[in-house]
Parts: C-alpha cells; structure tokens; sequence
C-alpha cells in the first residue's frame, strides 16, 4: 500500500495551490475544516456517494472524494457521473484542492455545472489524477484480466492507497457483501474492514468501517 502511495503525488491540504482565491482567511478557514471520505468496495448498484457527499458538505464539512471506476460486473461512480454529457472529472491534485478549498473557483464551462459559484464547493467527486497513486492504475486493470477482484490484499491496497494519498481526517468505509458485491460471504467482508481499517490508522487518517449487505 505504502509503495502505492509513493508512486505519485500525495496531497497536501496545509498549502494547496489557490491561485484564484482572492479571499486569504476564507481559504485558510476552509483549510482547517475538517476533511472526510467515505468509500464503498462496489457492487451492483451502489449510489450512495452521489447523495451522500453533497449531503455531508451542507453540515460544513470538506469532502474531497476520488472514487473509481467499473471493476468485475459492477459499474463504479466515476463511470456513473461521466454518463452526464459534459460532466468532468479528471482534475489536477492541485485543481482538486482548489475546488474545495478556494472562495472563488475558475469559470470553466467545461466544469461539471460551469461558472462561478461564488465560494468553495466543499464536496467534489473526481477521479484520482493521472500521477495520483499510478502503480494502483495498472494493478486496477490487471485485476480485472488476472481474476483477482476478489482478492483481499489487493482490494486493500487498491482503496487504501488512494484514500491515504488523498489525506482525509477521517475515512468511513462501506464494506459489502453479498450477491451483488464482490465478497460473497460476511466472514471475507469482516476480514476487509478489519485490514482497512489497520492500514489508515497506521497512517494518521481516522478510519471507521460498516459491513452491509449488498444482496438486492
């Protein structure tokens, strides 16, 4: 996982890159929220962070999340959002934090929803950035070609990395079982969370896991 990491560009919420804040103590504000994830191992029709980060946002809290893409017979958010003509979300590390963090974000028409909002967005859902964590982009893919979705150490690594290199406060964890999710049984389910959850305390990041059914 450590090596995963390594392999790009950590982000660093104490000084991202803001060139277009004009509002210094709104971004030094924003840089002190409190930032956290949540993240799902998939499975067959799972939209929950669709509702659920704009949701978190609007409580005052900074939900930067990098989700992925489709792997195995499931479709990931990444995939779900990119149905929505014109909807983007490959962004720069520093583009991210900008997003999140700046009081007044760029005017791009090719951004999801476009034009000036008039303040930091507070939640954003993106995919992890080309030199983000680049050695998971190739174990993803081998994955999918080597019959190895399923398997447990992969599956940590793969969601830890990117959520260690992307530098939540805390990180809560959907972990699923049953037919319409990777892991079959509740017992592999129990093993996953319990591995994730080690590895991000190791790393400073406040971890918390809930195993759930995924059968309908």
């Amino acid at each position: 996982t450590e090596s995963m990491v390594q392999s790009g560009v950590v982000m660093d919420w104490s000084n991202p890159s803001l060139p277009n804040s004009n509002n210094n103590a709104a971004t030094a504000s924003q840089q002190q929220t409190h930032k956290v994830d949540k993240h799902s191992t998939g499975g067959v029709g799972d939209k929950v962070s669709l509702i659920l980060a704009p949701l978190v946002a609007s409580f005052g809290l900074t939900v930067p999340m990098m989700a992925g893409r489709g792997l195995g017979h499931t479709g990931g958010t990444i995939d779900k959002l990119e149905s929505i003509p014109g909807f983007r979300t490959q962004y720069a590390a520093e583009e991210f934090a900008q997003l999140l963090l700046s009081s007044s974000p760029s005017n791009d028409t090719n951004d999801s929803g476009g034009g000036d909002c008039g303040g930091p967005l507070n939640a954003a859902i993106v995919s992890p950035s080309e030199n983000m964590c680049p050695a998971d982009k190739r174990m993803y893919a081998l994955r999918d070609v080597t019959s190895t979705v399923t398997s447990l150490p992969l599956q940590t690594s793969s969601i830890m990395s990117k959520k260690i290199a992307e530098r939540p406060d805390s990180l809560v964890l959907d972990v699923k079982f049953g037919r319409g999710s990777f892991n079959n049984n509740v017992e592999e389910s129990l093993e996953l969370a319990k591995r994730m959850i080690q590895t991000g305390e190791l790393c400073g990041i406040r971890t918390t896991a809930l195993v759930t059914r995924m059968d309908d």
